[in-house]
């Protein structure tokens, strides 16, 4: 109860902050045709405050210890960014990097479209712009287009980010992607849903016509606690819950976070789309590689 508390006296000031945000996103977008850039970077700057604020929460005040490791990711860079889904920690572990990188609030999330419905977070996600889609490729195709336009030719300083797997692992999704693989001659990466290829390739594809979008980060994230691995805290105890990384023993909650990037300039990528697909493919063969190292040394 005390958690509960203490979460709610925490959280209370950010969502009035969210409240607000969104009432000036959303008379924001009238203006955003007659100045896109402008409104591109105020929305940029509201949004930043919302995201530092809560990842402030989720470190400072409830003592969650991030640790990064991978390549060095350049200031200011502009970049399509892939990841794998775990939980909703995987929002703090990218925003750890973004913030690194000076491009939290450049960061825009392909998102589901049933979020518009959330109270708070989808009016937000909307009016930043935010792709909200759905998993019907040809359904989606439009609306991607437009927010690719918006980066290719006002050249919006943009981290645009997809989790390639389109939904949290699950053990029956993880044999879900088993099967998959199985019929389809396909490798099953170890941990990980064998990625959606279409969305990642027409990005690439599109983005390339970008010229100050210069890499693709590749992110892997990895939680444990208490020896259950890939492990996180829900939604509720990031906010509400202090001594996230602090041991069990010491009286905290145990969890372990971590995030390793890696870096691939766009124009060495395959210019082919079979072969970009191929391409994310075998990212994610490594990328399960690189996570049964960890689960291992975590042992």
């Amino acid at each position: 109860m005390l958690a509960h508390i203490r979460g709610l006296i925490l959280v209370a000031p950010w969502l009035l902050y969210i409240l607000a945000a969104d009432i000036l996103l959303s008379l924001l977008l009238p203006l955003k045709f007659l100045f896109p850039v402008g409104v591109y970077d105020l929305s940029s700057h509201i949004a930043s405050v919302a995201w530092r604020w809560v990842q402030y929460l989720f470190e400072a005040q409830n003592g969650a210890v991030i640790t990064i490791s991978g390549d060095v990711l350049p200031e200011g860079e502009s970049a399509v960014v892939v990841a794998n889904h775990v939980a909703w920690c995987d929002f703090y572990m990218l925003q750890k990097l973004a913030i690194g990188s000076g491009m939290l609030g450049r960061c825009r999330w392909f998102a589901k479209r049933q979020l518009r419905a959330v109270p708070f977070l989808g009016w937000g996600l909307w009016a930043l712009g935010m792709p909200l889609v759905s998993r019907n490729w040809l359904r989606d195709k439009t609306e991607l287009e437009q927010i690719f336009s918006g980066i290719t030719e006002w050249k919006w300083p943009t981290w645009l980010i997809s989790y390639s797997e389109a939904t949290r692992i699950t053990p029956k999704k993880y044999l879900e992607s088993q099967k998959f693989c199985e019929a389809t001659s396909r490798p099953q990466p170890q941990h990980l849903l064998y990625p959606r290829t279409k969305g990642f390739v027409a990005t690439v594809q599109h983005l390339r016509k970008a010229s100050h979008v210069k890499a693709v980060y590749d992110v892997t994230i990895a939680y444990q606690t208490d020896m259950q691995w890939q492990q996180a805290p829900s939604f509720w105890e990031t906010l509400s819950t202090p001594a996230l990384s602090l041991s069990r023993q010491k009286g905290g909650r145990g969890h372990r976070f971590h995030v390793h990037a890696r870096r691939f300039l766009i124009e060495e990528m395959p210019q082919d789309n079979e072969e970009l697909a191929k391409w994310l493919e075998q990212r994610w063969v490594e990328k399960g590689q690189w996570l049964e190292e960890k689960r291992l040394e975590w042992l």
